[in-house]
């Protein structure tokens, strides 16, 4: 079936290029000596130059990397790397540093997958594996997905609160808005408002400078790994890397390059936006980290979660460092809520083979709509509950992240080292060698949590 967009004379499958014509036309230009095609740019736009053509391509294909990466430094995320701060200092930035190129090279696959192949990860597990793998990998994702889109929504109301407004005013008025944004929105609108909430994180950056950090040992941090044999540190070390590098980032991202319906010829404009977007979310994430260390680590104060650390902020760095980290969980918290459910719904309409798609109406994706409605309210159901310990929920989905991480990493290597699927865009040694490492190390250090904790339990460590 078409999309809603699509002319009824089109045939089915004959999309329109995600690019304008003057645009896409800069390829040519550029590879070929095709005088008649330069022209054609000329006469259309007379003033633009080749620069400028690559700057228009780049921005048509920016999306998938900058809001996959942008919504990994979602409420749980803000949450973990405000308590890993306030815990730890500067001492867990060396993390950071190594994840920006697991999680540029890892993302870049997904991206290459889903525009070299058409189809999202669930789809090629199901078509790869079978339906008990498929079936085993939805599980792992859902249980994954389930805890951090009940931390964001937890993330709404948190950060609302810090305004003074009850959790079940702000939680239920977020929910309908995103429900509003994705079943009456198309694509295109829903790209532009993610791109603008991840421009949004921008108030990180601020809120970490006014805090006046200690530059030079924020250096030392960041190039000189540390390790402890504790178990709290243990957990935020896995946690670091789970809100980093998720499994449902690496679902969404390859979807959401389909469901833009971008081509093998626009896969290294792809890739840029890729790296791009992983440089940024791992920048904000430091200044994250460096605001909470100057302040509550330097000062031996603790916190629960990220509205703590907002407040906390306030007399130590002042009032506008606190309210811009405020209004970073706020928006974070938001996006996160969008993309969870998105990446679910992408997910499970994969694996189950039936129409999915922003650009799908209601009636030709039901199923689609249908699991990100139902991912949207339970969550939020669960999360309105009383009692229930929301900093738990935000802090532990992120180290259940890290745990489920390395199962879909490795669906993900033996695809897109299969030339049957990939054909000449399987990977090559360095791509193999920074996801296989990425693997081990999670494995490793998820296996020493359990004797580390069982030693701490009974007075061993």
């Amino acid at each position: 079936m078409p999309p809603k967009n699509d002319p009824p004379n089109r045939p089915a499958g004959k999309r329109p290029p995600l690019i304008p014509r003057p645009t896409r036309l800069y390829r040519g230009v550029l590879g070929q000596a095709v005088p008649t095609l330069a022209q054609r740019v000329r006469r259309r736009v007379p003033k633009i130059t080749i620069p400028q053509l690559r700057v228009f391509a780049f921005l048509a294909v920016l999306g998938p990397g900058i809001i996959t990466a942008s919504a990994d430094n979602d409420a749980g995320g803000i949450t973990t790397y405000s308590i890993a701060g306030a815990q730890f200092g500067y001492g867990l930035l060396w993390i950071l540093l190594l994840t920006t190129f697991s999680l540029g090279i890892t993302q870049e696959m997904g991206a290459r997958m889903g525009i070299v192949t058409g189809k999202g990860l669930a789809a090629l597990i199901r078509e790869k594996f079978g339906i008990r793998w498929t079936g085993f990998a939805m599980a792992a994702l859902l249980v994954a997905n389930f805890g951090s889109t009940a931390a964001d929504i937890a993330g709404v109301g948190a950060a609302m609160e810090i305004f003074g407004v009850s959790k079940y005013l702000s939680v239920p008025i977020a929910v309908l808005f995103l429900f509003l944004l994705v079943f009456k929105g198309s694509f295109r609108w829903v790209e532009r408002i993610f791109l603008v909430s991840a421009a949004l994180y921008v108030a990180y950056i601020v809120s970490g400078v006014q805090a006046h950090p200690d530059w030079g040992a924020a250096f030392r941090g960041t190039v000189v790994p540390s390790f402890q044999l504790r178990r709290d540190y243990i957990v935020a070390f896995i946690a670091t890397i789970g809100t980093t590098i998720t499994p449902w980032g690496q679902f969404f991202i390859q979807s959401y390059c389909v469901d833009k319906q971008l081509r093998e010829e626009d896969l290294n404009l792809e890739r840029g936006d890729v790296y791009f977007g992983t440089f940024v979310t791992n920048f904000i994430a430091f200044f994250i980290v460096v605001a909470t260390a100057a302040t509550l680590y330097a000062h031996g104060q603790s916190i629960n979660d990220a509205r703590d650390a907002a407040q906390a902020l306030a007399p130590l760095a002042g009032r506008f460092a606190a309210l811009l980290f405020a209004i970073g969980l706020l928006n974070a918290a938001v996006l996160g809520s969008a993309t969870l459910p998105l990446s679910t719904a992408y997910a499970a309409s994969e694996a189950f083979g039936t129409e999915l798609g922003l650009d799908r109406r209601v009636k030709q994706a039901p199923f689609f709509y249908g699991i990100y409605t139902a991912a949207l309210i339970v969550a939020a159901l669960f999360v309105l509950l009383p009692g229930i310990p929301l900093i738990g929920i935000l802090f532990i989905s992120q180290m259940v992240n890290g745990i489920l991480l390395p199962i879909i990493l490795v669906f993900v290597l033996v695809i897109i080292n299969d030339k049957g699927i990939m054909g000449k865009y399987t990977n090559g040694f360095v791509f193999n060698a920074v996801t296989g490492i990425t693997v081990v190390a999670l494995i490793v250090v998820s296996l020493l949590l359990i004797p580390v904790t069982l030693m701490q339990q009974f007075g061993g460590g």
